[in-house]
């Protein structure tokens, strides 16, 4: 199977405009999250999906691929279906979120893993939830699998709710599952769900793959061990750039 991976980057941003440009020990980081990306082994390539020049031309600067994408996707889902549209002989998209420097491309392959698995239409990861914190963050998505480890409901809110227990036992009689936010598309699947209309699951809870499970697609999941390091204000690069 050939696989694209894909890294949708824009420069606007309400919380961290110009994020992708942003210097982390030395490089931007969009060409650590592309270095990162490039060393997954189930990938034949990595392409950036920007509107904007100056990341594009970051990206050349270092050697990079890039495809210039219009300026009003509402998602990253919808910038790599307009890659996708522009390149061919791909079987599956990853994609790749542009503010994870550090992502571990062993993620990215037990993502692809998924594919090989006979009809699969969609994939994302998920991590066990070990803390309170978690849990009931609502900015940490939770979702739940059926046997098949497909995913059934992806919400902000603590699902499932453990009506025989009090909160402070929940993690002790249920394991909790925390969504990472990466996605795997079969090529024509892709094409297809960006051209849904958005969903009232999706609005409420502003999360686009309950717009998928709400128009019958199967996502796949897979539990990862991994960590992930995301960069969503100036305050989490200060963070990274002390920490790491």
């Amino acid at each position: 199977m050939k696989i694209l991976g894909i890294i949708p980057a824009r420069y606007a941003s309400t919380r961290f405009p110009g994020k992708p440009l942003v210097q982390i020990k030395g490089k931007s980081m969009i060409q650590r999250v592309y270095e990162q990306a490039s060393k997954a082994t189930s990938l034949s390539d990595v392409i950036v999906a920007t509107d904007d020049e100056r990341i594009a031309a970051e990206v050349k600067r270092f050697g990079g691929k890039f495809i210039v994408t219009g300026s009003d996707h509402l998602s990253g889902t919808d910038r790599c279906a307009e890659v996708a549209t522009s390149v061919s002989g791909y079987d599956a998209i990853i994609n790749i979120q542009g503010d994870e420097p550090y992502i571990d491309p062993e993620q990215i392959d037990l993502l692809a893993s998924c594919f090989n698995e006979k009809g699969v239409q969609l994939a994302t990861l998920i991590k066990e939830i070990h803390t309170e914190t978690e849990l009931y963050n609502v900015n940490i998505p939770k979702v739940v699998i059926n046997s098949k480890g497909e995913a059934t409901y992806f919400s902000r809110q603590t699902i499932p709710y453990i009506r025989s227990q009090e909160k402070e036992n929940w993690l002790k009689a249920h394991q909790f599952y925390k969504h990472i936010g990466i996605y795997g598309y079969t090529y024509p699947i892709l094409l297809e769900i960006t051209k849904l209309p958005q969903s009232s699951l999706e609005i409420a809870e502003s999360l686009e793959q309950l717009r998928w499970i709400e128009n019958g697609y199967r996502i796949q999941t897979k539990v990862t061990e991994i960590e992930t390091i995301a960069i969503d204000t100036p305050e989490d690069l200060i963070k990274i750039n002390d920490g790491v």
